[in-house]
């Protein structure tokens, strides 16, 4: 007998995961996911990801803002942010620094979906991994005889319908996702 809350737990981790990983790929619009984990040098040789050293905004769909918390930082964060060489400019104006996303080729939009279809492939792979784990738990309890046939059939078919609801869940965000990056 499986513990189905356990599964939907390791599950949901899964698609929270792919959706922090997917909020990376740059669409048409800014959204501070593009930049919360680029991680700079401050302090001397301090390594922090932007989100940790200040806010993010957002004040029009090509452009973002980053306002440090400890304005001496704003200078080297600016510096962090160009060396990371992720395709914006930071502008010092006074303790905000601004950035504007350039606009999207054809050729990166279809880059950046491809990279989603690995993401999205990557996100599946570990779903039935998952359920493969829970799979040889409830054959190993078949075989100890701790279940029923009829249990470890009915388990097995309720795991299948978790394993293909989620990976429908992971498929929705993909698309959605997709349709974002091509604008």
């Amino acid at each position: 007998m499986i513990n189905f809350s356990d599964v939907k737990t390791r599950m949901d981790k899964i698609v929270a995961l792919f959706v922090n990983d997917i909020a990376s790929i740059r669409t048409g619009r800014a959204t501070p996911g593009l930049i919360e984990n680029v991680v700079v040098t401050v302090y001397g040789a301090q390594k922090m990801k932007l989100i940790e050293l200040g806010s993010i905004g957002v004040p029009d769909v090509r452009s973002l803002t980053f306002e440090a918390w400890d304005k001496a930082l704003t200078r080297e964060i600016a510096n962090g942010i160009a060396a990371a060489n992720i395709g914006m400019t930071p502008a010092v104006d006074g303790n905000i620094i601004r950035m504007s996303l350039p606009m999207l080729t054809v050729e990166q939009r279809e880059d950046y979906i491809k990279l989603l279809g690995r993401k999205l492939e990557g996100a599946r792979v570990m779903i039935r991994d998952a359920r493969a784990d829970f799979r040889s738990d409830l054959q190993r309890a078949k075989q100890e005889k701790t279940v029923s046939e009829d249990e470890f059939k009915r388990d097995e078919t309720e795991l299948q319908k978790t394993t293909d609801l989620y990976i429908g869940k992971l498929e929705e965000m993909a698309k959605k996702k997709e349709i974002e990056i091509r604008g």
